[in-house]
Parts: structure tokens; sequence; C-alpha cells
């Protein structure tokens, strides 16, 4: 198996006893690449997303025990009932992976897409990091990742307003949040990860093309459970975007703007 003989607080007779880990938006992307993955460590998973379909097929392919959750996490009531399904397991490891964008001039965007995109990447994110949250306080370990993006430690992103304001909510809560539990001595983990591009199906539901070539969903999802371990807060995978982002905070907010609408405007 490809367990390490300790994860955190984890050790290897509590692998025996079979932990859970969640991820939700398990259906396609990162979410698979996340699934597979944590199956090989040897976690039983619950799968959470809306095409059941999907789930239930990629459940098959998996060699630990798999629970699928159809919901649509729009709603803050199937949120609700995600919580009310999960929370008397022994949950080691929480991904709040679900989340989609939208790529226009916000004049044009539709309105229903963005609010559901705000319900999905901001409130059904805040929801579930703080439900388990809650639960992994009481047993004084867990680790909870949220799946954010680059985006999100940017000022803004013309061209995809909305999305990259989702994202600076999630890191900005998941930054806040951890430095409280390390002020606490909590054993909890909370962090974030921020890729720039991955190949997934991100880009074809958010009607945009990056330039920048994309990372595969592999690396970007074993990249991410490494930095985990390591207890890291922000999670940049490759070289590129680490130093994108540090030069970043070197230029003046309205160019750096300016900058990221430039490259949003040509990926429309």
């Amino acid at each position: 198996m490809d367990i390490p003989l300790e994860f955190g607080r984890r050790t290897e007779q509590s692998v025996v006893m079979k932990k859970y880990a969640v991820v939700t938006g398990a259906s396609a992307g990162l979410g698979v690449e996340f699934a597979k993955r944590l199956s090989k460590k040897g976690y039983k998973l619950v799968l959470v997303a809306r095409r059941k379909e999907r789930l239930e097929k990629l459940a098959k392919h998996l060699k630990t025990e798999c629970e699928v959750i159809e919901a649509d996490l729009t709603k803050e009531a199937e949120c609700q009932r995600v919580y009310e399904r999960i929370k008397e397991k022994e949950i080691e490891i929480f991904v709040n992976n679900a989340g989609f964008g939208e790529c226009g001039r916000f004049v044009e965007t539709e309105l229903e897409k963005e609010l559901d995109m705000i319900q999905l990447n901001i409130k059904a994110v805040h929801f579930l990091t703080k439900r388990i949250l809650q639960k992994m306080q009481k047993q004084d370990s867990g680790y909870i990742l949220n799946v954010a993006s680059c985006a999100g430690l940017m000022p803004a992103g013309p061209y995809m307003a909305a999305y990259y304001a989702t994202k600076a909510y999630i890191t900005s809560l998941t930054r806040a949040v951890a430095e409280e539990l390390r002020e606490s001595r909590s054993h909890v983990y909370l962090g974030c990860l921020c890729p720039g591009p991955v190949n997934t199906e991100f880009d074809r539901v958010a009607n945009v093309r990056f330039l920048v070539r994309g990372i595969r969903a592999g690396y970007c999802v074993r990249y991410a459970l490494e930095q985990m371990e390591k207890r890291k807060v922000v999670i940049i995978p490759t070289i590129l975007m680490k130093i994108a982002m540090t030069f970043g905070r070197f230029l003046p907010g309205n160019t750096y703007v300016w900058l990221a609408g430039r490259q949003q405007k040509r990926e429309r």
C-alpha cells in the first residue's frame, strides 16, 4: 500500500482502522485524482458530486470501500444533508474540491450561473469547512484541504471577476482560520491548494482557454497531498506559479489588475 507510516498524528495502526477521506466534486478533474490517490493510500472514501453515474463508475475502479453521495452543493440544504450523512464517520481528510468558473465581461455573463458559482465556491466551502472543522476539533486531529486557485492570491481578475472573487474569499478564510488553529495549538490542519491552470474540464465549463500550459491533474494532487502532510497552509504547485505570485506582490495593485485583465481577455 502507498501509505506513509505517519501522516500527521496518524500511525500505522490507525490506518488498519480504515479512516475516511471525503472528496467533494469527485466526478471530474482534480476530484477524481484525489479519490484515486487517497484510495491508493488505503482510505475508505466518501465521494460527493451531482453526477451520480460518474461517481459510481469511479467507485468501481477504486480498491477501497466507497460511499457515493449525489448532491447539489449549490443548495445549503444539500450541504446539510451531506454533513448529516458523514458526521458520525471517523474522517481524517476532507477535500473541499467542488467548484467552477466563468469567463466573460461582467455585464454580459449569466447572472444565474454566477450566483450558483458563489453558492458553490463560497457558501458550500464555508459551510462544510466550518462543520467538519468543528467535528475535527473534538477529535483534535484531521486534515481539511480547500481547493482554491492562484486567482485567489491576486487582487482581482477582469473578465473572470466573480470567479477570482470567490477564490479570494476561500484563500482569505483558510489563511485566517489556519492561524487561529496555530495559535490555539490545534492538531487539526487547514490549508488551501492554489494551482494555476490544470488540465481538466474546468476550461470548457468556464468558457476559457488558458494560454499558459496546464499541469497534469495527477501531479497537482500528488504535490498537494505531499505539502498537506508537511502542513503547508498555501500550496502552489510549480515553480512558475510560485515566481509569478511572488513577483506580483511587488507590483502596484492597479498594474497587477491591468495585467491580469489583459491576460484573461486573450483567454476568453
